[in-house]
């Protein structure tokens, strides 16, 4: 069998779970293994709020409403020239469509506008469904018939209702304000305010008139007494919401023309209707717009034909009355030319004048086209002054004849081809095509595109475990905490005698113990191989040479707070004791939440306060255990006046006469902290005091005043036991490990 090492001295207590030869932490690196311990200290809290995470994504994906995507296709043809037929008067709009200019008119007023109109989009109505479940029952609920009410419920829809009104006529002070409409026996029904006064009342398929209100309703299918609220929006509501739920994109390659249009929202039956209403209004304002153009051109004309058909009844007149005058007058064939060629300037002239007037409401004066014409009337008019004076060297006869002939036949051409233009843009206009036209009409998706439920699953438990580990390590920054032993020592100066790990067959036993499984079960007694007892086996060893220098075979355990676990070292400190051949008493004098009674399975009285009220003898108090060499004396009945009790003579009497019978008393004392009990005690008790101290719960400060504490009740803190390490993070795994090994027996 293996020898044990030597035990350590007092001035030199064990650094449990640190090796000498250690460096030091460089607090400017991460240390990835502490991140990961501390990830694994807080798994449950992490767990936790993770499960919660998905709990909310779960009641989200299961209550969010569905959306569903309609969509169609258009397409929109290039324009070539004007469908005006006056090709020889004017030359206009012969400028290709924009597709961007197309998808703006799509989401325009003008478009969204007229289908509000139309469909009474700025009518809203629906059932009122039970809070938070009840749109979800209600959305599950299957076929036409009306889903039985819950609960007892009757005012609630829960599935199958219908309503659907074509009209609702309401004051403007009234618009974008619910009403509540209950509906009755046989089709009835009747409107509410907020405040329960009756608007209206009517019938289904009549229209119904109040006060200041009036409505038709076209279809209602609901049980008697069921609600729905009714609003009317404002249009310019109406219309914004409606461009919220549209979307239109250019579908191929740019210029492609055709134009994918999509509407979503929650009502899957009437989607196609209003994506195909969206669709029929472009469709007609687009043929509306090139109707307008040739309206446009044939109002122009049918103003100029009776002013052209005046000058030409006026030409000719004044053409034949010189005829009269003169009698007949033969035009030479150079006069003849000479007129031809006059009357055909004369026509072209008038002819690019119409299409400058008609291109100067478009261009400005710089426009290429613009200034194309006027070089063309400039080099007609130098044209038309050469001709004059060729006109200039005929007869006066042969002049004035040849000046009425051109007056005569230039009206005529004008006249006739203007009437000729109109005739043509009126069949032009009975005929008129869009640019416009459905390729698809809408159909709507088979499920709903939003919302993803496996996405919102898996977006909750993302953010949730984020969010967990957002808040450990937020605690693990604000909560500076002692979780080293050596930051003990370094920083106050303290030995640490043990370094007790966290034992998970306490942690059963403990939890057995309060169910009531267990009478009276130890840690040292049922698992003496525990890494915990261990460590109390070495702490035995360090309080030996501890209290040789100490005036009597005592030790006060005591904590700066509540669960710390002093009374888990005190017991267990015991049984170690005890089975090394020493005989050991244990007193809780915890007077106040004192509760070692229930660890061995006694009655908590007699105790400490009968023996200190003189009610009870030194030998009645003391209890036997199971393990042999260990005595307990509990608290007896909790006093109102704990601190007062342990200053009595009669208690640092009960300390002499138990340190006179035992080699040690261990005396299990309220935290410091809290009362000022445990100081009290440690001046009379005479021995070493020991502070426990537990991994992860205190911070530095804590322990220091808790020290102090006890220093100005003139008490020495002998050393502290470094309780719950968890030895499974990665910092401490391997050092402390190596430290059981060397203090333990190998065969």
């Amino acid at each position: 069998m293996n020898r044990p090492p030597p035990p350590t001295s007092i001035n030199e207590p064990p650094h449990l779970g640190h090796s000498p030869a250690a460096p030091e932490d460089d607090d400017d690196t991460i240390d990835l293994g502490e991140l990961i311990s501390t990830v694994l200290h807080y798994k449950w809290l992490i767990a936790a709020i993770t499960a919660l995470a998905l709990s909310g994504g779960l009641f989200s994906a299961f209550t969010a409403t569905p959306i569903y995507r309609a969509d169609a296709l258009l397409q929109v043809e290039e324009k070539g020239k004007s469908i005006s037929a006056l090709q020889d008067v004017q030359a206009i709009m012969s400028d290709n469509v924009t597709v961007s200019a197309e998808l703006e008119i799509l989401r325009s007023r003008m478009i969204l506008g007229r289908v509000v109109d139309r469909l009474a989009l700025e009518i809203h109505a629906q059932p009122v469904y039970p809070p938070v479940f009840g749109d979800a029952f209600a959305r599950r609920h299957g076929g036409s018939d009306l889903a039985s009410p819950r609960f007892g419920l009757q005012r609630y829809a829960w599935g199958g209702e219908r309503i659907h009104v074509e009209r609702l006529d309401v004051p403007p002070e009234r618009t974008g304000q619910r009403v509540t409409l209950i509906t009755g026996e046989n089709g009835t029904y009747s409107l509410r305010d907020a405040s329960g006064r009756i608007l209206v009342t009517g019938r289904v398929g009549e229209p119904a008139t109040g006060s200041d209100m009036h409505i038709f309703i076209s279809e209602l299918h609901a049980r008697p007494g069921t609600e729905f609220t009714v609003t009317r929006r404002s249009r310019g509501a109406a219309i914004n919401a409606l461009r919220g739920q549209f979307e239109v994109l250019e579908r191929g390659r740019g210029g492609s023309g055709m134009l994918e249009l999509a509407l979503r929202g929650p009502d899957r039956a009437s989607l196609p209707t209003v994506l195909d209403e969206i669709m029929n209004a472009y469709v007609r304002q687009n043929v509306e717009h090139r109707s307008a153009e040739a309206e446009n051109t044939l109002m122009f004309l049918e103003t100029q034909l009776p002013l052209l058909k005046s000058q030409l009844d006026a030409a000719e007149a004044a053409y034949n009355n010189y005829r009269q005058t003169r009698g007949s007058v033969d035009l030479t064939m150079e006069t003849r030319s000479v007129l031809s060629s006059i009357v055909e300037v004369e026509n072209d002239t008038i002819r690019l004048q119409q299409q400058r007037e008609e291109l100067r409401q478009r261009f400005t004066a710089e426009h290429p086209r613009m200034m194309a014409l006027d070089a063309q009337i400039q080099r007609l008019g130098s044209r038309r002054t050469q001709l004059e004076g060729q006109v200039a060297e005929l007869p006066d006869t042969q002049q004035t004849a040849l000046r009425l002939r051109r007056d005569v036949e230039v009206s005529t051409a004008l006249y006739t081809g203007l009437l000729h233009s109109a005739q043509q843009l009126r069949v032009a206009r009975a005929g008129t095509v869009g640019d416009a036209r459905i390729i698809d009409s809408a159909v709507v998706s088979g499920s709903p595109v939003a919302p993803s439920q496996n996405r919102i699953i898996l977006i909750s438990g993302i953010l949730g475990l984020m969010a967990g580990l957002g808040l450990v390590f937020l605690i693990r920054v604000l909560r500076v905490v002692v979780e080293d032993p050596e930051t003990i020592e370094k920083q106050l100066g303290l030995p640490v005698y043990a370094t007790v790990p966290h034992s998970k067959a306490e942690e059963t036993l403990s939890r057995q113990l309060r169910r009531g499984r267990l009478s009276s079960e130890l840690l040292a007694t049922t698992h003496p191989d525990d890494d915990a007892v261990e460590s109390l086996r070495s702490l035995r060893t360090t309080i030996h040479f501890a209290l040789l220098d100490a005036a009597r075979g005592s030790l006060l355990i005591t904590g700066p707070s509540q669960q710390v676990g002093k009374s888990f070292i005190s017991k267990n400190l015991g049984v170690v004791l005890a089975q090394s051949g020493k005989t050991v008493v244990l007193v809780d004098a915890d007077l106040r939440k004192g509760h070692l009674h229930r660890e061995f399975a006694l009655a908590r009285e007699p105790g400490v306060t009968e023996y200190i009220a003189g009610t009870s003898e030194l030998t009645r108090i003391i209890r036997h255990t199971p393990q042999e060499g260990l005595q307990v004396i509990t608290t007896g009945q909790i006093p109102p006046n704990p601190s007062e009790l342990l200053m009595h003579e009669r208690f640092s009497s009960l300390l002499d006469s138990l340190t006179d019978r035992f080699d040690i008393v261990i005396v299990d004392a309220p935290p410091i902290l809290a009362v000022s009990d445990a100081a009290i005690i440690a001046r009379n008790l005479g021995g070493a005091t020991l502070l426990v101290a537990r991994a992860g719960r205190h911070p530095i400060q804590e322990i220091e005043q808790s020290v102090k504490r006890l220093s100005q009740a003139g008490v020495s803190v002998k050393g502290v036991i470094f309780n719950d390490l968890d030895v499974n993070r990665q910092r401490y795994r391997y050092g402390y490990r190596g430290h059981v090994y060397r203090y333990g027996y190998r065969s």
